[in-house]
């Protein structure tokens, strides 16, 4: 088990380092750049910190109390499969899934909050993929990875899906020009999901498979013009902070007028972005009464 996390891993990184490569000699949009406004964030809070605290919950206070409750992986519905046939098993039921649960995110006001952040980027690349709302995780990883552990499938078949997904969830949102020709009719790629990220509103409602394509294609959902799309992200306003962003899925709000609390000035002061805003307001300010101040000497 532990060498196939160790190998896991290792194919992950070398991937990484491929389409990070592959971004720079083949870029989808030109001039992006590699440190690009929330790079941080999604590297350290969403990838990191989020991912371990929430892989903690999932398996140990979710999927683990429901197993010695029910018992399930006792039963050995799929422990006879070979491992590839239980990965491939796993990997088309949680598509099919996931297809219908993000078509539903992007149709249920209430569950778009959940999925809003996913979308904030204005920037999309390897790393985007990895902003997603807590909740959204929590759900999407309790059914992709309680199957598994409940039908009693192999423990490797675990870190192999994950590896799968992983890969797969940075190729989608790699800033890579490619083109999959008929390919694109049965394997997701960049092409297809970077519109979906587009702020176009002909694809707010297309394009929502995630490694088959076929899915799209198949429920009248697919969107692939000859034309790249021009804009990227949300159409409003929406916030730069890990920790803000959940705060507005629940309460709207207006990120810069949160300059005007103290409580929340001091917070801005650890942020880099927010500190060059709350700079330009006070410098919009000192401009608009320079005037007046002028006139009153006068």
């Amino acid at each position: 088990m532990h060498h196939v996390e160790l190998i896991t891993t290792a194919i992950l990184l070398i991937w990484v380092a491929i389409v990070i490569t592959l971004e720079r000699v083949i870029p989808y949009r030109k001039g992006l750049p590699f440190f690009r406004e929330g790079f941080w964030t999604d590297l350290v809070l969403y990838t990191f910190v989020q991912s371990f605290a929430l892989k903690i919950i999932i398996f140990d206070y979710l999927i683990q109390p429901l197993d010695q409750h029910f018992g399930f992986s006792k039963l050995h519905f799929v422990t006879g499969w070979p491992v590839w046939v239980q990965v491939l098993f796993f990997v088309i039921t949680h598509d099919f899934y996931i297809y219908w649960f993000h078509r539903f995110q992007h149709s249920s006001p209430l569950f778009w909050r959940t999925h809003e952040a996913h979308h904030s980027g204005k920037q999309v690349d390897w790393l985007a993929g990895s902003r997603s709302h807590a909740v959204e995780i929590l759900i999407n990883q309790t059914i992709e990875f309680a199957p598994i552990i409940l039908l009693g499938a192999d423990p490797v078949v675990v870190p192999i899906k994950a590896c799968i997904d992983a890969v797969w969830g940075i190729w989608i949102h790699s800033n890579v020009d490619v083109r999959s020709g008929r390919l694109q009719y049965f394997i997701n790629g960049p092409e297809m999901h970077l519109w979906h990220h587009a702020d176009h509103q002909e694809v707010f409602h297309a394009n929502f498979s995630t490694k088959f394509a076929f899915w799209d294609w198949l429920f009248g959902t697919a969107y692939l013009p000859d034309f790249k799309p021009v804009k990227w992200g949300l159409h409003y306003a929406f916030p730069q902070d890990y920790f803000l962003q959940h705060v507005f899925s629940m309460k709207r709000f207006e990120e810069r007028r949160l300059l005007r609390y103290s409580l929340f000035r001091r917070f801005a002061l650890l942020r880099p972005a927010l500190r060059r805003r709350r700079q330009a307001l006070a410098d919009a300010r000192e401009s608009a009464a320079a005037p007046v101040a002028s006139r009153r000497l006068a």
